[in-house]
């Protein structure tokens, strides 16, 4: 296939799902990522797409937003392998807030699983893979409906959830960085999203390496309260995305990573670590526990690394600072 034909292809392909993986580009027109990248790049300097890390989206900036199809068959088996490692941090008879998202939609479908556990979401699409399991509460907040993603957004949302408190959040967003943490491109839905951190002791965030390094225009989770980073890993020549893992650990968020095998020279500074069951290397607020044993998540065999960990007493303090707001 000529570079024209290819580029033409990698176009429609984006502009029929408004995002697209680097890795699913590849498949598609059957070349490497190397020479995708190369293709995306040119592309982007004509101003047909706007390159984003593992992928290539719409052009539109900080302001623009891709819509639940659209952002449903971008990095599906990320998101799959991320899904499966999270749910392993959720315990028998636990409360938990889950946001809206297509990460977290595939969290739901395993948590299905999961007895006596109550879920409070603003997500419709959590609500119904949760809608037929056995013995999980599935509470939902009020507010007004957000077609795009199928969510409940605004003030009645947010009321609802005052007087709220569970031990975890899970959430996902357009974007991650150790600057300014979690983000998203919409207003209403960052002010939710808001509203369910302050209900949690942790906040997890589920972000596949797309995400990594991505800065959007509404900040809904500062690093300094990410408890934890679930994500895939980056692949060997994501530079930006290993980095920004290492800058998150280095500011104390804790890295588990599914999927494949941790690369030590992938510039996150990740050793490799016998895989672990997910849950015991989950501390409590204020608790930190060693790390080791072998076991393996629900549905898939995964590789867990931890990067950082806050002290105990910055973490309680962390914790008492959101309850008194």
């Amino acid at each position: 296939m000529f570079a024209a034909e290819r580029r033409q292809l990698i176009l429609e392909m984006v502009r029929a799902n408004g995002a697209v993986s680097l890795r699913e580009l590849a498949r598609v027109v059957q070349t490497s990522e190397v020479t995708v990248r190369r293709d995306v790049r040119a592309l982007e300097a004509e101003g047909l797409l706007d390159r984003r890390h593992g992928g290539a989206v719409l052009p539109g900036g900080f302001t623009r937003e891709s819509g639940f199809p659209q952002k449903s068959h971008l990095a599906t088996a990320e998101k799959t392998a991320i899904a499966d490692l999270a749910a392993g941090l959720v315990e028998e008879g636990e409360a938990i807030v889950v946001g809206a998202g297509t990460t977290t939609q595939e969290l739901a479908r395993r948590l299905a699983r999961v007895p006596g556990l109550t879920v409070v979401t603003n997500s419709l699409l959590v609500a119904q893979a949760l809608a037929h399991a056995n013995r999980v509460e599935v509470v939902m907040t009020g507010g007004t409906l957000r077609g795009s993603n199928y969510a409940l957004v605004g003030s009645g949302a947010e009321q609802s959830l005052q007087g709220l408190r569970v031990s975890r959040a899970f959430l996902s967003g357009s974007g991650l960085t150790a600057e300014r943490g979690l983000s998203t491109s919409n207003m209403l839905s960052a002010s939710v999203d808001r509203a369910l951190v302050q209900a949690a002791a942790e906040v997890v965030v589920l972000a596949d390496h797309t995400k990594l390094g991505t800065d959007t225009m509404f900040q809904t989770v500062p690093t300094d309260v990410i408890t934890r980073l679930v994500t895939d890993e980056p692949p060997t020549h994501d530079d930006r995305a290993a980095t920004e893992l290492q800058a998150l650990a280095d500011q104390g968020v804790q890295i588990a990573v599914a999927g494949g095998t941790a690369n030590p020279n992938s510039g996150a500074g990740v050793d490799p670590v016998p895989a672990r069951q997910p849950r015991r290397d989950v501390p409590l607020p204020g608790q930190r526990r060693n790390h080791g044993g072998h076991g393996q998540s629900p549905g898939a065999q995964l590789r867990s690394a931890v990067l950082g960990e806050q002290q105990p007493g910055e973490r309680a303090a962390r914790v008492a600072d959101l309850r008194r707001r």
